[in-house]
């Protein structure tokens, strides 16, 4: 509980993977990635019951053995490629509230990204709360540098490259170029009562939760497996102490 509020961890763990096959339990140092987040939620302090939703029920064992609550299966019709992220919520919510399991809060967590703590929970639930007045929700972004826009180019008809963001080839330094932020996917908390109104996370009343670019890892590809392993095995390089593993 956070000030007297229930609080949910929902860990979406769909079977199918085209990209990178069993994507959600490859293992990462010693874990499969679904335990990541697992792990991470049952740290917070805040978090008062971490749920599972899969319709894999290896997925589901797995969870269920890492400490995690899988208390149904999810349908096969929102488990395909196209189902998208608020269908699971909703269905996870509405699964609950039958069983009379209300919570004021819900944080989603994404085994593709394990480099989340419950430390990062914690500060985005502190900072939401702090917050109320001004905010429903907060996700986890990250700031864009070395793809920022005004170092894109486009190829035009001839051939050539021109600018994308920009009139000519000017020459910027990277303290003079405003800061812009992406959507990085590992974090996303809102009240519960918003999210089910909103169907979304993102909206004029959501708060960013600035995420450091090496924490901001995805796991899409095995060079993201390989990524992250150095990262988790390196972590006293990175000077900080933030990071599972």
């Amino acid at each position: 509980m956070i000030e007297g509020d229930k609080v949910l961890a929902l860990i979406p763990a769909r079977g199918g993977s085209k990209g990178l096959p069993g994507k959600n339990i490859l293992e990462l140092c010693g874990m499969p990635l679904l335990a990541w987040p697992i792990r991470a939620a049952k740290e917070s302090n805040y978090i008062d019951q971490v749920i599972v939703s899969t319709e894999n029920k290896n997925y589901a064992d797995i969870a269920r053995s890492f400490g995690a609550s899988v208390p149904f299966i999810r349908p096969a019709k929102l488990a395909r490629d196209d189902s998208t992220t608020y269908l699971v919520v909703e269905h996870a919510l509405n699964y609950l509230k039958s069983q009379n399991e209300i919570y004021d809060y819900m944080v989603l967590l994404e085994p593709t990204s394990p480099l989340t703590t419950s430390k990062d929970i914690d500060e985005a639930l502190k900072l939401l709360i702090s917050k109320r007045d001004l905010a429903d929700s907060v996700v986890g972004v990250s700031k864009v540098e070395a793809t920022h826009p005004v170092f894109d180019v486009r190829i035009n008809d001839k051939g050539l490259i021109e600018p994308y963001a920009t009139e000519n080839f000017s020459t910027f330094r990277r303290q003079e170029i405003e800061d812009l932020y992406h959507f990085e996917g590992s974090l996303y908390i809102s009240d519960t009562k918003v999210l089910l109104k909103e169907k979304t996370f993102y909206h004029e009343r959501t708060l960013p939760y600035i995420v450091p670019r090496w924490k901001s890892l995805e796991i899409d590809e095995m060079v993201d497996m390989i990524t992250a392993e150095a990262l988790i095995n390196n972590k006293s390089l990175l000077n900080t102490d933030d990071l599972n593993g």
